[in-house]
C-alpha cells in the first residue's frame, strides 16, 4: 500500500474503533461501532488519541428519495465516526435495514443506497443502522419527491431602478448552506444578484445584494439587505456561513456598511420587522449614518478628482517624494501650475486628465462616465445569527479602502478603472489550528494583498492575524507597472501579484493544521509566509532568463491530484501571457515547487481537474489541452471548465456546462450526457456557476443546484444511480467541507476532499477525522420534546428524562464532566428501565440511547 506522507501525520488520524471512543453502557461495553477494528492496526487511519478533536457539525442520516423510471431511488449518510474499517470498494460501518411503509424491504451492507422497484410516489420510507445485528437509531421518514428533481421555492425581490433611470431585476445566484438550528439539517443561504451587477472593473450603477435563508420547505426566515453601500457583483460579496462558535448552529459572517438592514418575515412570508446593522460608535460620532449614499455619480467623481488634485502636494507619497511633485510631472507635460492647486487650476488639470491624457493611454479610458462606485464611507465585518439574522457583532473591515485605487494601482496602467483592484475581495473558511474554524478575509491580489483571520467566540470576533504584502511601489501612479513587484513590506513583498479569483483551505504540509492557499502563495496555519513560488521566464517570453511570480489567476484546485507522491497538488492557469513563466502549472503544495507546467504567452483563464480518464493513474488536469497527473498529454481536446460534480457511482468525475443562456448538462468525457436540467440556469454569465455543487444530503455524491430559469425556485438534481461504494459524507471531511463554505467566492471553484478522491481510491488512506459535534446536548433535548409533542413520549418518563438532561447540562457548564456523565448514565437507564406500554416508542427509545452514546463519547 502506498503510504502518503501528508496523510500519515495529518490531523485526521484517529481510531475507528469507536469502541474505544464510546463509553462503556449500564451493564457492559457498548455494541456501537465495535467491528472490524482490526482493519485499522498499521493503516493511516490508527489511533492518534492525544490528537484534538476537530469541530464539525451534527448531521442526521440525510435520508431523500427520489422517482426513477426503474423504481424509487433512496440515499442515506454514512458519518464519519460510524466507519469501523475498510474494504476494496468503500469504507466498512454499520450495515442498514430499509424500510417501506412500515416494512423492511431491504438490508443494505456495501452502500449507502437502495432503488426499490416496487415503491410508489406514495410510499414512505426510513432506514436504520444495524449494529451487531441491533438496529441502534432509526432515520427521519422520507417522501419521494414528485419529480426526478426537488424545487425549494425563493421569493425574488421586488425590480428597482437606479439613479441613472435604468430599471433592474433580480435572478438567484450563489447558494450556500448551514445547520442554523442545530438538528442536523441544512438550511439554504441564497444571494439574489440583480441584472446590472457588475465585474469589478465595470462602470455604473448596481441594484442592492440581498442573501436570504430558507429552509428546505422554503420558507423564508430573512433577508438581509447589503444597501446602497456595498456594490453587486461576483467580487464584492462572499458569504461565509459556518459554525464558527461551536455552539452547533451556524452564523454567517460577510463584508457590510451603513444601510445593511436585516428583514424578517413569517411563516406566510409577509415581512414583520427590519433593522439596521449597528454603525461604530466613532462613525455615529463623526456624522455618518445608515441612511448615507456613497455611490458616485458623474458629478460626484468629477469632485472626487478635483479634491485629490488640490490635495496632492500634502499625499503622503508625495510628501515623501516616492511620487512626481507636480501632477503636469506625472502626466508628461510642462509644469504651468503652483502649488497648493487653486480649485480652478485643479479643475483645469482634472479636465485635461479626463479628456486628452487617459483616452490618449487607452481609447476604453472614459472617465467622464465613471459612476455607481463606492469609494468613500465606513467598511464592516458583521456576523450574523444563522437562524434569525440578528445582528451579533459589527467591525471595521480590515483593511480599508485608504483611497479610490490610487496606491493600489488602479491609475497607473494604460486602462484605468478607479475602485478595480482596491476592491477584490475573497473569503475563505479554515481549521487554522485543526480544531476550529476561522473566517479569513482577503483584498487585493494584483498589487498590495492582505489577508486577516478571525475567530468568533459567540460575543466577539478576535483577530487571530493579520497578512499584508504592503503597498505595491510606483515611481509614477498614474503610468507605471506595478503588477510584479513586490510589496514594501519584507516578509510578506513577494505576496503581491499571486492571488487568485479564488483561495483554498488545506492541510498542505500534513502538520494537522489548515494552510490558506492564496493562488501561486501559501500562508501557513499561523500567518508565517510558507512560499511564495517563481520561476524562471522561457526564451519565447517577453524578458528570458528572469526569475518572476507563476502568478494570478482566474481557476485553482487543490487536491490530491497524484496519488503516487507524498501530500497534496495544486493545479491552476495564469493570466501573465508573456511575463508569467507558465500558462499552466501542477506544483507541490508543501513547497510550491513546479511538477510540470506549460508556458502560453497568453491569459490562460480557464483550467479544470478530474477523474475523467479512469484507465490513468491519479485525475488529469486540462487547460489549453488535458494531461495525465504526472505530466503526460493525452489530448489537446478538454472537457469544460465551469464546473464538475462527483456525480457517477464509479466515483470518477463529471463535468457541468451550460452558460448565460444555455441548459446545464452534467457531462462524463467522451461519453456523453447524463443529465440535462431543463427549465434552469446556471450563473455569472460565461463563467457558467451552479448555485451550488454540493453533498447536501444522501450518500457521499453530490447534488446539482440550480435556479430556474425564472429564478422562483432553486433546483436541486440528486445522482440517482445505484452505486456499490461506501463512503462517509463527504462534509465530514474537513477539507471538503471548508471549500463548500467558500464556493461562492468571486468566481466559483469546485469543492475538493483532502484525500484522493476517484475510481480506484485505496479506501484504507482515506481519513477518518476524530472530530466533535457541538451542540448535541441541546439537539437531545429538542428531540426528547419533539418525541412528547408527537406522542411518542408520556409521563412520567417525559419528565424524568428533561430532569437528567437539565442536570448533566448544568454540571457541564460548571467544568464537572464526570457529574454529567452520571447523568446521561442515569438518561439511559431510565430509557431501558420504562417499559411500560405506551410509555415511549421503539424509534424513541433507540434515536435517544443512540446519540445519548455518541455524546458521551465526545465528553469522555
Amino acid at each position: 500500500m502506498n503510504m502518503k506522507k501528508g496523510i500519515i501525520i495529518s490531523f485526521y488520524r484517529k481510531l475507528l474503533a469507536a469502541a474505544l471512543i464510546i463509553p462503556l453502557m449500564i451493564g457492559g461495553s457498548s455494541p456501537l461501532f465495535a467491528a472490524e477494528s482490526h482493519d485499522l492496526e498499521g493503516s493511516p487511519q490508527e489511533a492518534n488519541a492525544k490528537a484534538s478533536r476537530i469541530q464539525l457539525e451534527y448531521l442526521d442520516r440525510g435520508i431523500v428519495s427520489a422517482p426513477t423510471s426503474e423504481g424509487i431511488f433512496l440515499s442515506w449518510r454514512l458519518l464519519a465516526d460510524e466507519v469501523t474499517g475498510y474494504s476494496g470498494k468503500g469504507l466498512t460501518g454499520p450495515i442498514f435495514h430499509v424500510y417501506r411503509d412500515g416494512a423492511k424491504i431491504a438490508v443494505v451492507e456495501n452502500s449507502t443506497n437502495y432503488l426499490d422497484p416496487s415503491g410508489t410516489s406514495s410510499s414512505t420510507y426510513y432506514v436504520s443502522a444495524v449494529i451487531d445485528g441491533k438496529e441502534v437509531d432509526q432515520s427521519a421518514d422520507s417522501a419521494p419527491w414528485s419529480s426526478p428533481y426537488y424545487d425549494l421555492k425563493l421569493q425574488k425581490p421586488a425590480a428597482g431602478m437606479t439613479p441613472a433611470g435604468e430599471p433592474y431585476t433580480y435572478s438567484a445566484n450563489d447558494a450556500s448552506i448551514g445547520d442554523v438550528d442545530g438538528d442536523g439539517q441544512y438550511e439554504f443561504f441564497v444571494k439574489w444578484d440583480p441584472s446590472n451587477s457588475k465585474d469589478v472593473s465595470q462602470i455604473g450603477y448596481t441594484g442592492n445584494t440581498y442573501i436570504d435563508c430558507y429552509t428546505l420547505e422554503g420558507t423564508l426566515l430573512y433577508r438581509i439587505d447589503l444597501g446602497v453601500n456595498i456594490r453587486s457583483g461576483a467580487h464584492y460579496t462572499q458569504f461565509m456561513v459556518y459554525d464558527f462558535d461551536g455552539d452547533g448552529k451556524a452564523e454567517m459572517m460577510l463584508k457590510t456598511a451603513p444601510g445593511t438592514k436585516i428583514l424578517r418575515y413569517d411563516p406566510a412570508g409577509n415581512m414583520t420587522s427590519q433593522r439596521y446593522i449597528t454603525l461604530l460608535p466613532e462613525d455615529v460620532k463623526a456624522g455618518y449614518s445608515n441612511q448615507d449614499d456613497y455611490r458616485l455619480s458623474k458629478d460626484g467623481y468629477y469632485e472626487h478628482m478635483v479634491s485629490l488634485f488640490m490635495n496632492w502636494h500634502q499625499h503622503e507619497e508625495v510628501a515623501s517624494g516616492h511620487w512626481p511633485a507636480t501632477l503636469e510631472e506625472s502626466f508628461g507635460m510642462e509644469k504651468k501650475y503652483s502649488y497648493p492647486l487653486s480649485r480652478t487650476d485643479a479643475e483645469s488639470l482634472v479636465d485635461d486628465f479626463m479628456d486628452r491624457y487617459a483616452p490618449q493611454r487607452s481609447a476604453r479610458n472614459n472617465l467622464r462616465a465613471f459612476e455607481g462606485f463606492i469609494v468613500e464611507g465606513p467598511e464592516y465585518l458583521s456576523v450574523f445569527e444563522g437562524a434569525t439574522g440578528k445582528e451579533l457583532e459589527t467591525i471595521r473591515y480590515k483593511p480599508g479602502r485608504h483611497d479610490d485605487g490610487l496606491m493600489w494601482g488602479d491609475y497607473a496602467m494604460a486602462r484605468i478603472e478607479p475602485g478595480n483592484r482596491v476592491d477584490r475581495f475573497l473569503a475563505a473558511v479554515a481549521y487554522l489550528d485543526g480544531v476550529q474554524p476561522y473566517a479569513v478575509f482577503a483584498r487585493g491580489y494584483y498589487t498590495r494583498s492582505t489577508l486577516v483571520s478571525y475567530q468568533w467566540d459567540g460575543k466577539h470576533l478576535k483577530e487571530h492575524w493579520y497578512v499584508d504584502s504592503g503597498w505595491t511601489p510606483m515611481t509614477n501612479p498614474f503610468n507605471d507597472s506595478p503588477h510584479g513587484r513586490d510589496g514594501t513590506d519584507a516578509v510578506f513583498g513577494t505576496l503581491t501579484t499571486q492571488g487568485a479569483h479564488s483561495l483554498s483551505a488545506a492541510d498542505v504540509d500534513g502538520d494537522g493544521k489548515q494552510e490558506i492557499v492564496y493562488g501561486s502563495a501559501t500562508i501557513d496555519h499561523d500567518g508565517t509566509l510558507l512560499y511564495s513560488s517563481t520561476d524562471v521566464l522561457p526564451p519565447q517570453s517577453a524578458d528570458p532568463g528572469t526569475v518572476a511570480r507563476l502568478g494570478h489567476g482566474d481557476a485553482m484546485h487543490v487536491t490530491d491530484i497524484d496519488p503516487d507522491r507524498p501530500g497534496l497538488e495544486i493545479f491552476m492557469v495564469h493570466e501573465g501571457g508573456t511575463y508569467a513563466p507558465y500558462g499552466y502549472s501542477l506544483r507541490d503544495a508543501a513547497t510550491g515547487e513546479l511538477l510540470y507546467g506549460g508556458y502560453t504567452g497568453k491569459d490562460t483563464g480557464r483550467g479544470m481537474i478530474g477523474d475523467i480518464d479512469p484507465d490513468q493513474r491519479g485525475l488529469e488536469t486540462w487547460a489549453v489541452g488535458t494531461w495525465t497527473a504526472d505530466g503526460k498529454q493525452l489530448s489537446t481536446a478538454m472537457p469544460g471548465t465551469n464546473m464538475n460534480i462527483k456525480w457517477s457511482a464509479d466515483m470518477t468525475t463529471q463535468i457541468i456546462n451550460g452558460n448565460s443562456d444555455l441548459t446545464p448538462s452534467i457531462e462524463r468525457w467522451r461519453h456523453g450526457t447524463l443529465l440535462t436540467a431543463e427549465g434552469t440556469r446556471t450563473n455569472n454569465g460565461t463563467k457558467g456557476n451552479p448555485a451550488l455543487v454540493a453533498d447536501i444530503f444522501g450518500d457521499w455524491r453530490e447534488e446539482l443546484v440550480v435556479r430556474t430559469t425564472d429564478s422562483s425556485a432553486l433546483r436541486i438534481y440528486l445522482s440517482t444511480e445505484v452505486t456499490d461504494r461506501k463512503l462517509y459524507t463527504l462534509m465530514h471531511d474537513p477539507q471538503y467541507r471548508v471549500e463548500v463554505a467558500r464556493q461562492n467566492t468571486t468566481y466559483n471553484q469546485p469543492s475538493y476532499t483532502s484525500f484522493y478522491f476517484a475510481s480506484d481510491t485505496d479506501f484504507s488512506a482515506v481519513p477518518i477525522p476524530y472530530y466533535q459535534s457541538p451542540g448535541m446536548l441541546d439537539l437531545l433535548e429538542n428531540r426528547v420534546s419533539e418525541y412528547a409533542l408527537s406522542g411518542e413520549l408520556t409521563n412520567p418518563l417525559h419528565s424524568r428524562l428533561t430532569h437528567s438532561l437539565k442536570q448533566a447540562k448544568f454540571h457541564m457548564s460548571k467544568g464537572s464532566r464526570g457529574q454529567a456523565l452520571k447523568f446521561m448514565n442515569t438518561f439511559i437507564a431510565q430509557l431501558e428501565e420504562m417499559k411500560k406500554p405506551g410509555t415511549i416508542s421503539n424509534k424513541a427509545r433507540l434515536n435517544l440511547s443512540y446519540q445519548a452514546h455518541a455524546l458521551m463519547g465526545l465528553w469522555k
